[in-house]
């Protein structure tokens, strides 16, 4: 039944081998969280990982998937060793993101990792998030934001999925890293007191600042300000939250030599130092490193 749907689909615009190929030309994306033996410890939800796809999608879809057909030949080109390219029917059970209804079941192709046992994974009858987009004129079909933007679900990733969508729609939200603007420093009038601030360049153009104030046989203290007041009182962001993502997953690991140009050496060194201090505070963004350039695709949306 699915193997003569997909081949219906072939013969149809906007049909299963435009999202194939669409699919092709994006980096291949292991599909997470994989059956494990029942043994297994289910992994820790990295938020970093999961707000690259929330933010990236239109389409936050809870379903449980009917069937899935394997594709194979050129159709599933582009893989990763290892891995298995699906056409899956999902009915869905819950928006969690969109503004638009979907029918009650929709389609889409997914690159899925093996099992545990290094084999293709069995994906009926799973329940997953999908994190998709529409596709032009086809309503009954979406498509991953990258090749394995599906997770398996689970009261946690479905739980934080939300919360990062809530965060990331709130009229409030913080916006996107894309640079740094230029950075001073101000020595104060004992040694070791002073304060750096870092002024960044958003996507839309709106405030935001880093502040970094060293006092003497105090650990120095530092803050986002994201309106054009710099506030004294402000604290520095929670991880796991939308702004400590914003600017952990876009900051370059080092200020720019551009960005301190204009200061004498001695404030640029201090500016370059305190600098370093806010990237040591904010931590490694995914998988364990921290990014290395700024205003990756990942962090938008």
């Amino acid at each position: 039944m699915i193997l003569r749907q997909i081949r219906s689909l072939r013969r149809a615009p906007f049909a299963l081998p435009a999202i194939i190929l669409a699919f092709s030309s994006l980096a291949p994306s292991p599909l997470a969280a994989q059956a494990a033996p029942p043994s297994a410890t289910a992994p820790a939800v990295d938020y970093a990982s999961l707000a690259d796809l929330v933010v990236q999608s239109p389409l936050i879809i809870d379903a449980t998937i009917r069937s899935a057909a394997k594709i194979k030949g050129d159709e599933a080109a582009g893989l990763a060793p290892g891995h298995s390219r699906f056409y899956v029917e999902g009915d869905v059970g819950t928006l969690v993101r969109g503004t638009v209804a979907i029918p009650q079941r929709v389609g889409w192709v997914v690159d899925a990792a093996p099992d545990w046992r290094g084999r293709a994974p069995n994906l009926k009858k799973r329940r997953v998030l999908a994190f998709a987009r529409p596709v032009a004129g086809r309503p009954d079909q979406v498509q991953l934001v990258t090749p394995g933007a599906q997770r398996d679900w689970s009261p946690t990733i479905d739980s934080l999925a939300r919360q990062i969508a809530r965060e990331a729609s709130a009229p409030d939200a913080p916006p996107i890293i894309t640079d740094i603007r230029s950075a001073f420093h101000v020595p104060g009038a004992l040694p070791g007191e002073g304060e750096t601030q870092i002024f960044l360049i958003t996507e839309d153009n709106r405030p935001a600042a880093l502040s970094i104030l060293r006092r003497p046989g105090e650990q120095p203290r530092w803050s986002v300000a994201l309106t054009e007041i710099i506030d004294d009182a402000a604290a520095a962001p929670r991880r796991d939250t939308l702004l400590w993502y914003r600017l952990a997953c876009a900051l370059p690991a080092t200020l720019p030599e551009r960005a301190t140009a204009s200061l004498e050496p001695d404030d640029s060194a201090q500016a370059q130092a305190d600098y370093r201090y806010v990237i040591e505070q904010l931590g490694s963004c995914r998988n364990g490193t921290n990014a290395t350039s700024i205003s990756g695709d990942a962090a938008r949306g």
